[in-house]
């Protein structure tokens, strides 16, 4: 770590607490400098108390109105670039939330992004996937202010309630451009845990072979307490929604255990878990790729063993 160097961690949050990929940012940061959190939004209150308790964290800065009630690039962008050239390092998690705004805020500063950050060499120097992480990239930059996203799953949460002394800084708000406007959202309603933040994940393949039998994974699911995930064939198929795919074009996950049915293991997908801490495939054909990043593997006819192993769970 640099003592001159001061990193600012956008933070995703809903308000009220933060997100993982968040906290998972903040570790990464940790090793670059003094860390300050950026939490804009409406009612944010909780969440910037909840920040100051992050260990790690220096100070919170807060920026709470209702232009922030959504979080939208062209209106984050602006607030971020306001005090960006107090820091060395601007970090965003390398979701959705992270892949619209630090591009925005990219260009506004006239620097290179370094997506997709896996690990710090040094304060200019850092690790990232290609060729769908068959290839490890090291790339340094010489802008004076760092544009980075981290992808979440390397890098441990850092623990929350372990701090406790951040100060938290009310931030001025900036007028959102006239250009841009909330119009709604659709959200998918669920009980079951988002993708990215579940500790257990089953996930479907294209050897279901319909969307009718996909849910023969959901009473699997519910006795695990896990996500639902599918593959870009089974959504491509129709079998599954779009917001549940994993991999290299959806969204990419790390659970404690990772359950793949039916699914033959495509680099796409494999780029998406293979860093899950337990992975389980099921898959009739004993020569699919997936058995390659497998923990278990189990070469059966997934409509029997799907529902024996439901049964067996009580």
């Amino acid at each position: 770590m640099s003592a001159a160097n001061k990193v600012l961690v956008i933070a995703e949050h809903d308000n009220r607490q933060l997100k993982k990929a968040t906290l998972c940012t903040i570790r990464c940061a940790a090793q670059l400098g003094e860390v300050h959190l950026l939490i804009a939004g409406s009612g944010c209150a909780a969440a910037a108390e909840a920040a100051s308790q992050v260990e790690g964290v220096a100070k919170v800065l807060c920026s709470d109105d209702a232009r922030y009630a959504h979080p939208l690039a062209a209106a984050l962008a602006p607030l971020v670039t306001s005090v960006a050239h107090g820091y060395s390092h601007l970090l965003a998690p390398a979701t959705t939330f992270g892949k619209d705004l630090m591009p925005r805020v990219a260009a506004k500063l006239d620097v290179a992004q370094i997506s997709d950050v896996i690990a710090i060499v040094s304060p200019d120097t850092f690790k990232r996937p290609i060729y769908a992480g068959n290839g490890i990239a090291t790339v340094q930059s010489r802008d004076a202010i760092k544009v980075l996203t981290v992808r979440a799953t390397a890098f441990d949460p850092a623990k929350v309630g372990a701090g406790g002394t951040a100060l938290i800084e009310a931030l001025a708000p900036i007028d959102v451009p006239a250009h841009t406007r909330f119009v709604g959202q659709a959200l998918a309603a669920s009980d079951r845990p988002e993708l990215t933040q579940a500790r257990v994940i089953v996930s479907g393949g294209r050897g279901l072979g319909s969307a009718e039998n996909f849910h023969l994974l959901d009473k699997l699911a519910d006795k695990l307490g896990a996500a639902v995930g599918a593959s870009r064939a089974a959504v491509d198929a129709g079998f599954a929604p779009n917001d549940w795919q994993v991999g290299q074009t959806g969204k990419i996950v790390a659970p404690e255990l990772y359950i793949a049915v039916g699914i033959s293991g495509a680099i796409q997908h494999l780029a998406g878990m293979k860093d899950s801490k337990v992975i389980v495939a099921n898959n009739k054909d004993p020569e699919a790729p997936i058995f390659q990043v497998a923990d278990y593997g189990l070469v059966a006819d997934l409509f029997q063993a799907v529902p024996e192993l439901t049964a067996a769970l009580g």
